[in-house]
């Protein structure tokens, strides 16, 4: 990753940067503190939004951040400290007194009612009357395309909301606060699911609500994303104001220390290993209508990267290659064994581990406890005569706690109260307890702090030295480059280049991932 990253030209060429001299703030918040029971989630809460600017808020998964804005939101009062909006001290006893004060917060999963049109779910509560005072569709419409017209994207407001994208929900939140005449949007983590053109069109919209005064409060683990979108950072670490600086003043490295309070001596951390004998031989692996002719290799010692754009097939790959999907046509191999095609017994039975993309649903069963959780993959090894100890249970999830440096408290508490990076540490505490020949790793470090993506890295690279294979899917470009040893690319389920590390970059990785194949390409 840069030490410095630059802004796109679409943001070179808006406004000029904000200068917050002088300007009246659109919301203040100051020494903001919260406690739940003996737990301080906030010892100080302290944030300046301006119009016109969009405000980056960072911070580890537990710094406050998700506190702070429900503060902001009116679900949590604070106990302390004073918010100020449009230069008037208000106290928010619920959600409707900060969306009557001009806050609206568009969540990552937004909520829309599937079954209703877009405009219906802009206006819902707020419906526009006719005569006889009949809901007046025709009036919600127009004043829906109005609201699309000003953000400069193009959506039918008679469309129903069932099928729609998540950017497109997205737009739809964004249209809902500017119909209320929100003058403060808070985004909380609104990038997580979206493609780069959407990513793209998001900002887009964000240069739009700037130019039109609004403020922009935008919370995120994608550091590229804030430099390229924001003019200010605000940075929080265990509950407390750390620094609020002008991103031009800023580096990573800046950003990463004022978030973990220390120096990271990598982000990746990466060793150099020789590769040992081949773990995993894929050959011609098909299935019709995702993927076509898939061949690739990982050897003991090695991170192979799958690159591409969403959409390009790399988790169906893994999918197949672990026997969740069944394949129409190929061959999978691990240490020389041909693995019957649909079986994840017979994958797992040879020594293949698969951590999935969506931790939440495929991973962990939220509700059981974290010793539950790291148990799962490895029952059969801890039956005793048809049983299972809880304190095996608990034995074995301690051990992989220690090793995977789990920030939990009670072995038993469900997996559900963890940070995202610590759940991740629960999937790969499973996993690893099987002890893989093969680890196959979809998104490692999706939604997670950067520092716990730091230890996630420290984790894979103490695994490919210690001689295991690893096969990751990952969209962030940075940590493919920063991680891999080669680097496998597709577009529209065809593999289209094969990168050592020396020949790998941003743009050799894109070039191929949009189906342009350049030097190194595979055949």
């Amino acid at each position: 990753m840069p030490d410095r990253m630059e802004k796109t030209a679409g943001d070179a060429a808006e406004a000029p940067a904000l200068s917050p001299k002088g300007a009246t703030p659109a919301l203040s918040l100051q020494g903001a503190t919260k406690h739940f029971g003996p737990v301080k989630a906030l010892v100080d809460g302290s944030i300046t939004l301006y119009p016109g600017e969009a405000h980056a808020l960072l911070g580890e998964n537990g710094a406050g951040k998700s506190t702070l804005i429900k503060i902001l939101a009116g679900v949590h009062q604070a106990d302390g400290g004073t918010l100020v909006v449009g230069g008037e001290p208000v106290t928010f006893n619920g959600p409707n007194a900060s969306r009557a004060a001009g806050i609206s917060i568009i969540y990552q999963e937004p909520t829309l009612f599937p079954d209703l049109s877009v405009a219906e779910n802009i206006f819902m509560g707020r419906q526009q009357l006719g005569r006889g005072r009949v809901i007046d569709r025709g009036a919600m419409n127009r004043a829906a395309a109005e609201v699309f017209a000003r953000l400069g994207v193009r959506l039918d407001p008679q469309r129903l909301a069932r099928g729609l994208s998540v950017a497109d929900q997205q737009i739809v939140e964004i249209a809902k606060a500017l119909s209320r005449n929100a003058t403060v949007l808070v985004m909380d983590e609104p990038t997580a699911a979206l493609t780069n053109v959407e990513v793209e069109r998001l900002f887009e919209v964000m240069r739009t609500l700037r130019s039109q005064g609004a403020a922009v409060l935008f919370v995120s683990h994608r550091l590229q994303e804030v430099f390229a979108s924001c003019q200010r950072v605000t940075v929080m670490r265990d509950g407390a104001f750390v620094r609020t600086d002008p991103i031009e003043d800023l580096t990573v490295d800046d950003i990463i220390r004022s978030m973990v309070g220390r120096d990271l001596d990598s982000l990746f951390p990466k060793s150099d290993t020789a590769p040992g004998d081949v773990v995993l031989e894929v050959e011609h692996l098909s299935s019709v209508g995702v993927f076509d002719d898939i061949s690739l290799t990982v050897r003991r010692g090695e991170i192979v990267a799958l690159a591409g754009l969403v959409g390009a097939g790399r988790t169906e790959v893994a999918r197949a290659i672990f026997g969740i999907d069944r394949r129409t046509g190929g061959t999978v191999r691990v240490d020389g064994r041909v693995l019957p095609n649909g079986s994840p017994q017979a994958a797992m039975a040879a020594g293949v581990a698969l951590v999935p993309e969506d931790r939440r649903q495929q991973g962990l069963v939220m509700e059981l406890g974290i010793d539950h959780n790291v148990a799962l993959a490895s029952l059969a090894g801890l039956r005793r005569f048809g049983l299972v100890r809880r304190s095996d249970e608990r034995a074995l999830a301690r051990t992989w706690g220690d090793r995977l440096r789990l920030k939990s408290g009670d072995l038993r508490d469900p997996v559900s109260t963890l940070s995202g990076g610590n759940q991740q540490k629960v999937v790969l505490g499973k996993w690893l307890a099987r002890q893989p020949k093969l680890l196959i790793i979809d998104e490692p470090t999706r939604g997670i702090d950067v520092g716990t993506k730091a230890e996630v890295h420290r984790i894979l690279d103490e695994l490919v030295a210690g001689g295991m294979a690893v096969l990751m899917i990952s969209s962030d470009l940075p940590e493919v480059l920063g991680m891999a040893d080669r680097v496998l690319v597709l577009h529209e389920g065809r593999l289209t280049a094969e990168l050592s590390r020396a020949e790998a970059d941003e743009a050799s990785v894109m070039r191929a991932a949009t189906g342009n194949v350049a030097t190194g390409a595979a055949a």
